[in-house]
Parts: structure tokens; sequence; C-alpha cells
């Protein structure tokens, strides 16, 4: 049988006013339950589309199933059209040839999506030699070019890394280094911009737009940030619990929504102001706390200088006060977290209510872990794939308590699930069975189950949409309220860390910037950096 691929159209053959892509009652269902119903949309050559809606609405899943990504046991059914090709009709073998080359898929969660076992270089160069036939010299010349049209600095470097030597932001605009390397004709970007501060969000989605125009691509993009759609889409599709809203011109539907839901995703953005500290005495501290790494050295190289990821600082977070940790990828946030945890090489004091954790052995630093927990920014790689909910919250519980009988631990799994939003019969489910932002509330309750004193929480909102991130903003808030919790508090999303944080710390290339009341920092920044951090986030007024 001849492959449907060799008569797949190309632009030239396909119809001038045909859509590039179109679904046509798009229904998914899982064991029988309908997660997508009926959904239709189309992109046109040169246009974005941005699919909308709540974490769990079946945006992401409505991608998957469109290009063949689901398990077999998963019912899809409907129209799926790209270039005027039915979809339905290709083999294995036709969409291991679209995928990557006609097609470009930008994931949610790169860390997941990433090989841990090979390095940049590599995993870029794989794509480039399936579809373009490209090794040696001139693959890795072509790997350099996209990681500079990302505006990722040191690409020669880079090159050699490996996922997790990388930041979030920085192995987000890797996938999509990876995705535009074989210039699609339809990209489809699930939250691109999830993992990226406010200025390379800007950056990124203008290379794409440029992109897009260049050559004609149509782009679906996917995101809660109906900012960001706003500025950068033609067309917004908005989905609630599987089912279409409303879709229509952006401007049209963002100025005249017909739909409840849709004023209600407009209307939501966290605000309010967290309870003033009562009690300003230190409960961590830092003093002179530096990160260097050592960089790979290459065959008859000398070993270069090591890598300065974090120059000296200091810092104090007092009982029941938030402090915000911002700047751009690759600026030492995380760095900064994983260095007051004792979970990297650092120099400097580190104080946790008297006790100097530098100082401590191995043993005695798993006792303190019990008073302090952190909440990682890909909720899908911190969290087991082969242990169901209830024993990934509960880990930490039952080493630390032992005293707990089974009982105990369930319901106070159950409190917590409860607390965080997710339903008790959740419990007994896996990690992949959940939306992205569904596992960011799982990995939050891993956290405050423990009732720590200091909570570290690596861009915690990231994977939220907005309705959503403002539940979590309240309920981070009560909880601090009323159990006096500490929180660091690492984001790119201003708008957030102006509703958590009592004060900011700014973080450029390893070094502090600026530092001081949160409100008065993003109000009246004193730094350029600063400024350019609050533009580009297009903060509004602060409400209370």
């Amino acid at each position: 049988m001849p492959s449907t691929l060799a008569t797949f159209n190309t632009p030239e053959m396909a119809m001038p006013d045909q859509p590039l892509f179109e679904l046509d009652r798009l229904t998914i269902a899982f064991d029988g339950t309908t997660v997508v119903d009926r959904l239709s949309l189309k992109v046109g050559r040169g246009e974005t589309m941005a699919l909308v809606g709540e974490s769990g609405s079946g945006k992401s899943v409505s991608a998957l199933g469109a290009l063949g990504l689901l398990p077999a046991n998963v019912r899809v059914q409907g129209v799926r059209q790209l270039d005027g090709q039915d979809l339905a009709e290709l083999t294995p073998r036709d969409w291991q040839r679209i995928r990557g080359s006609r097609v470009g898929f930008i994931f949610q969660e790169p860390m997941t999506s990433l090989n841990p076992l090979h390095n940049i270089g590599k995993q870029i160069g794989e794509v480039l030699r399936l579809h373009q036939g490209l090794t040696g010299q001139a693959a890795r010349q072509r790997c350099r070019e996209l990681l500079d049209r990302v505006r990722l600095p040191r690409a020669d470097e880079l090159l050699d890394t490996w996922p997790h030597q990388l930041s979030g932001g920085q192995r987000q605009r890797v996938m999509i280094a990876m995705a535009i390397a074989n210039n699609p004709r339809l990209l489809i970007a699930d939250e691109p911009t999830t993992a990226l501060d406010v200025t390379v969000q800007k950056e990124i989605l203008s290379l794409l737009a440029e992109l897009r125009d260049e050559q004609g691509m149509g782009m679906l993009f996917i995101t809660h940030d109906l900012n960001l759609v706003r500025h950068h889409a033609e067309q917004v599709c908005v989905m609630h619990q599987g089912r279409v809203e409303e879709t229509g011109r952006v401007h049209e539907v963002f100025s005249s929504p017909r739909s409840d839901y849709t004023r209600d995703l407009l209307d939501a953005e966290p605000s309010g102001r967290p309870a003033p500290v009562k009690d300003h005495r230190a409960l961590m501290q830092a003093s002179g706390l530096s990160v260097s790494f050592q960089r790979p050295k290459r065959l008859f190289q000398r070993r270069p200088a090591p890598f300065d990821a974090l120059h000296p600082l200091d810092l104090q977070v007092s009982p029941g006060e938030t402090l915000g940790i911002v700047g751009e990828s690759g600026s030492g946030k995380s760095t900064l977290a994983q260095a007051l945890l004792r979970l990297v090489p650092s120099k400097g004091a580190v104080d946790f209510d008297g006790t100097r954790l530098d100082r401590l052995n191995r043993r005695d630093m798993r006792h303190q872990r019990r008073r302090f927990q952190v909440v990682f920014q890909d909720p899908f790689g911190s969290l087991s794939p082969r242990m169901p909910v209830a024993d990934i919250i509960s880990e930490g519980l039952r080493f630390h308590h032992p005293e707990l009988g089974p009982s105990a631990v369930a319901q106070r799994v159950a409190a917590t699930l409860q607390e965080v939003g997710l339903p008790e019969g959740c419990a007994a489910r896996y990690p992949h069975e959940f939306s992205g932002g569904q596992r960011q509330r799982i990995a939050v309750a891993r956290a405050i189950i423990m009732e720590p004193d200091l909570v570290i929480l690596d861009e915690p909102t990231s994977a939220l949409d907005r309705t959503v991130q403002a539940q979590l903003v309240n309920l981070l808030r009560e909880l601090q309220s009323r159990r006096g919790i500490s929180y660091l508090f690492i984001s790119h999303d201003l708008a957030v860390v102006r509703a958590m944080a009592h004060r900011i710390l700014v973080l450029k290339d390893g070094r502090v910037v600026e530092h001081g009341d949160c409100q008065d920092v993003l109000a009246d920044p004193a730094m350029a950096y600063t400024r350019e951090l609050v533009e580009a986030a297009g903060l509004s007024p602060a409400r209370e």
C-alpha cells in the first residue's frame, strides 16, 4: 500500500482559501470518559490561533490527539486536516516524517521532553540528521545558529552541556530551537513561555512571529496567559471542561466576551497583599553565599575557569515573611535556592534558626530538612511516575514521622489535597494522569503536608492559569497567616510576586541588582534592569 505521505499537499497544492490546519468536531475519550467534546478550530497560513482555558480544560490533550501522540487505546474522532490532508489516514511512518519537519511541537515541560543522557548539541543534531541529513560540523554549525536565534548566549558552550545543567528557561528555549530546526509549516506551541521571564517571553514571541511571517507558518498557541494572547494572536478559542466556550478574533472576544467563563478569565489576576510581618528576627540568613560550577573540559585543552553562577550575596528571611526572588532565566534564582538547601556545593554561611547548615554533615542535614521544604519548577520531573499521588504526598511525612499509622497518614493526605483544590479521589491516581497545573498543586501539597517553617517555591505558578494562580496565591497567604510559614518565592511573574512578597531581591547574572520593599521596588524601581523587567511585564495598577 503506498504511503499517504506521498500525496501530502504542499503549500503550492493547497487551495488558497483553505486553512493550513483544521479540526472539526474533534472528540477525545479516555476509557469511555470524554475529555474533549467536539472541538472545532482553524489555523490559517501566517496566523496565530490561541487555545486558552483553565488547567485541565483539554487544551494540550486536543493538540496531542490531533497529531496522533496519544496512546492507541484513546478514542479520537472527528476531522483533522493539515494542508487539506486527512491526518487520520497517515501511517506511523508518515507521522514520523511529518513530526519535526512539517509540524513542530514545543512541549510544556522541557525537562521531561529532553533526554537526560544526551547533551544539548546531540539532541538538536538528531532532529537535523533525521529530517535534513546534516551531520558533523554542518550539524554543529546549524545548532549554533538555532541557539543564537532563540537568544541563548554562549552557544558553543551550551552545545556540550546536559539538560540538568540548564535553568528552566534555558531548557525551554532549547525546546523551541528543536521545534523550529526544520522550518515547520505548522508550529504547535504548548505553553512555550511558561518557564521564561518576562523579557525573554517578549523576545521569544517576537521571534516566533518573525518566523511565522517569514515562512507563512501557522501557529497554534496553547497558553493560560491572556496578556500574551492579547498581544501575540489574531484568533482565540476559549475552552472549558473540554468544550468550546467561544471563538473569534482576539480583540472582539476580549472586548465583548459572550461567555461568563471568558469574562471570569479576563478578570482573574492575583491581587491583594500578604499579611504584615510581626516577627522580624532572622529565620534563615545567608552571608557571602556564592556558587561556582566547573566547566566541561575538552580533549587536549586546558581546564577552563569555573563559571560563577552566584556571586557572594547576603539575604535574610523572617518568620511569616515572603522574600521574592526575580530575574531573567539563568540569573541564578534556582541556584540560590539550591545553595540555601545545601543541594549544590557553595561557599559562605547559611544559618537556619540558629543552626549553621553549611557546617552540618549529611545525617544532621537530613534531620533539619523536615523544617523546610521546596516546590520545584518542573512538577512532573520532581514527581515519581511509579508512585500514586497519596504515596508521593505522604513520602516525607512517613519518613520523618514514622509514629503515624496508615489511617493518620491517609487523613493528612486527604486534608492536604482539599487545601490545594484537588479531589480526594485523585489520591490513587498517577502523575501522568493530571494536567501540568494539577501536577503543580500535587507538588505544593507534598511540601505543605510537612508543616514546615520555610518553603522555597521555585516558579510554583508558572504552569497555572490565572484563575488557579489567584486561588493558589490566596491559599499560600492563608497558610502563611495561619501557620507563620516563611516563603522564598522565585518567579518571573511580577504580578504574582507583587501579590505574594513582602520584600523583593532582583538578580542578574548571579549578582544582586536591587532589593527592598516589594511594593516600592515594583512601583518605582531604582535600577534600569528592574525597570526593564517591570515594563516587559506590563503590570497593571495594583489591586487590594
